[in-house]
């Protein structure tokens, strides 16, 4: 009895915080047949769960924190197991009894960046619209069409700055009457809530919502499919709807509106990734595709593992701040799958997969053989 007792607390604590799904598992395999970890180590996702529902995963181990939540397992799942949400409540245990490793510190450092900044990259708050200068970026007001919300990475870092300069190039090409809230915005919270610190993602949504309503916000504009997934479908936890909308959309409507016309052409082969986020967890894959065939001179190619069955940049679920090993780093086969296709250039819509596939086109060196674009980038350059 006295071994009993903790294994059954265990899986008491699992299904409090939101892994009452493991029950329903009967180990048939199909989440690791379909998982990208097992593309590149050996990797079982449905062992995770087995554990799980014996009360005895190891919560301090590097398994419980690969899992990327691409929405692959539960695509597959006969029994609507849900697995990532088993492995976040794995986390949010490791999170309430402070596990700690060397894996983990840039995930702490994050949490506590985040509550003191608002971002995860240990940042200051008012450096977060210096993208916007020289852009005309207006402050938001409620007047105002749309509020453009850049995520962190769009915000922080220099590569992805590109991807918030060039969607305010098309907004105000289009005419659009736009703003950012800049300083007084927070992370949206997705990435960190899926490392299990729910509370940090509380206090970030909470004061998110509060913001939006203060301004007078109605429509959101996203350029990170993480942004789109937790705005749309976590913060009406919060009694808090808004109406989102990711930028491939938004300039699909621009174009069939005849506010933007695309001018110019970009005669190479491309292929297009299929973000986790837009693609799986969001069913967006059409917007995307049809901006990229009505570009005159563009060839389209599609990759092998696309739309519903797209390869996983390996930047989800948090996986974004832990340190992946060069040759376990799924953006790398997904740029050699391009490459096989003679593709010129990788587009994608989603900043952390921009991120992902830039590292490995950079260490790989494939730099010569290879560009990596958001579609914004594309788009600003012919219109």
């Amino acid at each position: 009895m006295d071994t009993e007792t903790p294994i059954k607390e265990v899986i008491e604590e699992i299904k409090e915080f939101g892994g009452d799904a493991v029950k329903y598992c009967y180990q048939c395999g199909k989440c690791d047949t379909v998982c990208p970890w097992n593309k590149v180590v050996d990797f079982s996702i449905r062992r995770l769960i087995r554990e799980a529902a014996f009360g005895i995963p190891e919560i301090e181990l590097e398994e419980v924190w690969r899992c990327t939540t691409c929405g692959k397992c539960p695509q597959e799942c006969p029994r609507d197991v849900k697995q990532a949400d088993d492995v976040v409540a794995m986390r949010r245990i490791a999170t309430e009894y402070g596990v700690s490793s060397t894996l983990l510190k840039p995930v702490r450092s994050a949490a506590a960046s985040l509550t003191a900044e608002g971002n995860p990259f240990v940042q200051d708050r008012s450096k977060r619209a210096d993208w916007a200068e020289g852009n005309n970026v207006k402050s938001f007001d409620e007047e105002m069409e749309i509020l453009y919300f850049p995520c962190c990475y769009v915000s922080y870092d220099q590569r992805l700055m590109e991807i918030a300069r060039a969607t305010a190039g098309i907004l105000n090409k289009a005419g659009v009457e736009f703003g950012i809230l800049g300083t007084e915005e927070n992370c949206c919270g997705e990435s960190i809530r899926k490392t299990g610190s729910e509370d940090v993602f509380k206090t970030l949504a909470r004061e998110n919502i509060k913001t939006f309503i203060d301004h007078g916000v109605t429509r959101i504009l996203v350029s990170s499919p993480h942004c789109y997934h937790t705005f749309k479908n976590e913060y009406p936890e919060f009694k808090a709807s808004f109406d989102v909308v990711h930028i491939s959309e938004y300039i699909s409507e621009l174009i069939d509106t005849g506010r933007l016309e695309i001018n110019g052409e970009y005669p190479k082969k491309v292929a297009y990734h299929d973000p986790c986020y837009l693609g799986r967890h969001n069913g967006i894959y059409d917007p995307p595709r049809n901006l990229l065939k009505a570009i005159p001179g563009l060839e389209f190619l599609e990759l092998p593992e696309a739309r519903e069955n797209s390869l996983c940049c390996g930047m989800g679920g948090g996986r974004i701040w832990i340190d992946t090993k060069m040759p376990e780093r799924f953006s790398n086969l997904r740029l050699e799958q391009a490459i096989e296709l003679k593709a010129e250039v990788l587009a994608t819509s989603c900043p952390y997969c921009v991120d992902a596939l830039e590292e490995s086109r950079s260490g790989l060196n494939y730099e010569e053989k290879i560009l990596v674009k958001d579609i914004t980038e594309i788009i600003n350059d012919l219109t």
